[in-house]
C-alpha cells in the first residue's frame, strides 16, 4: 500500500482535523495560524519537529503559499516556531514562548482589553437573543454546545464550536450590526484561548468542560426566553473566562 504524506508527516497527521479553508469567514491566514498553533499548544506536535514545506501546507489547507507564509510569520512572532536557514521551520519548546515576558505572554494586556469589550457587548446580546430567538436559532446554538462537548471529550479542537455559539447568539438578536461586531472579535477569541492553554501548561479538557457547562446555562436561559438570566449567565461566563486566564497566566 502506498503511503501518503499524511501517513508519514507528524504535523500533517496532527492537522488531519483541520481541512481546507474554503467557505470559512475571515482571513485564510488566521485559520491556518489557528490550526497550527492549536496543534502545537495541545502537544500534538512535539518540540523540535520540522514543519512541512510551505508548498505542502498550502496543499493541505488549499490556500496559496503567501497565506501560509503569513501564518508562519505569526507563529515565529509568538515564538512557537523558529526557522533555520536552509533547513526549514521547527516547533519550539513551550517555555520559549513565555520566556522573560515576551512572545505570547506579551499579548495578555491586549486580550484583557478584548474581554472588557466582550463584557460590554455580549451580555446584552444574550438578553436580546432570549427575547428574539427563533426555532432555527435554538437548533444552531444547541448544535454548537453539543459539538463543543463532544470535541472537548475527544480532545479535538473546539474553537469552531466555541466561537460558533457566541456568533449564534449575536445572530439570534436579529441585529446585523451586533453580528458584524461579534465576527470582528473571532480572531481575538481564538487567540485568547490559545494563549490561555499555553500559559496554563495543562490539558485543555480540564477547564474546557467548565466553559461547556457555562454555554449550556446560557442556552437554557435563551431557550426559556429569560432575558435577565441570559444576561447574567453570559456576564458570568466571560468573567470566569478572564479569571481562568489570569489564574494560569
Amino acid at each position: 500500500m502506498t503511503r501518503t504524506a499524511h501517513d508519514s508527516d507528524p504535523v500533517l497527521v496532527a492537522l488531519a482535523a483541520h481541512p481546507g479553508v474554503e467557505g470559512r469567514r475571515g482571513r485564510y491566514s488566521e485559520h491556518v495560524h489557528a490550526a497550527l498553533s492549536q496543534a502545537i499548544l495541545a502537544g500534538k506536535v512535539a518540540a523540535g519537529t520540522r514543519l512541512p514545506s510551505e508548498s505542502a501546507l498550502a496543499a493541505h489547507f488549499r490556500v496559496s503559499r503567501p497565506v501560509v507564509r503569513q501564518a508562519l510569520e505569526q507563529l515565529r512572532a509568538e515564538a512557537l516556531i523558529a526557522s533555520v536557514r536552509g533547513s526549514g521551520s521547527y516547533v519550539q519548546a513551550a517555555r520559549s514562548a513565555t520566556a522573560e515576558g515576551g512572545g505570547v505572554a506579551g499579548d495578555i494586556g491586549h486580550i484583557l482589553h478584548g474581554v472588557e469589550l466582550r463584557l460590554v457587548l455580549e451580555p446584552e446580546a444574550a438578553a436580546l437573543a432570549a427575547m428574539r430567538r427563533t426555532t432555527a436559532d435554538l437548533q444552531r446554538l444547541t448544535a454548537c454546545v453539543d459539538g463543543f462537548r463532544s470535541a472537548t471529550m475527544a480532545g479535538q479542537p473546539t474553537h469552531v464550536h466555541d466561537y460558533g455559539f457566541h456568533e449564534g447568539i449575536a445572530r439570534a438578536t436579529a441585529n446585523p450590526r451586533l453580528l458584524q461586531a461579534m465576527r470582528a472579535l473571532e480572531f481575538d477569541v481564538a487567540h485568547a484561548v490559545r494563549v490561555w492553554r499555553h500559559l496554563g501548561r495543562m490539558k485543555p479538557s480540564m477547564r474546557l468542560q467548565d466553559a461547556v457547562d457555562e454555554h449550556q446555562e446560557i442556552l437554557d436561559c435563551i431557550r426559556a426566553q429569560d432575558a435577565d438570566g441570559a444576561r447574567r449567565a453570559m456576564r458570568s461566563h466571560i468573567e470566569k473566562a478572564r479569571v481562568r486566564m489570569m489564574d494560569q497566566g
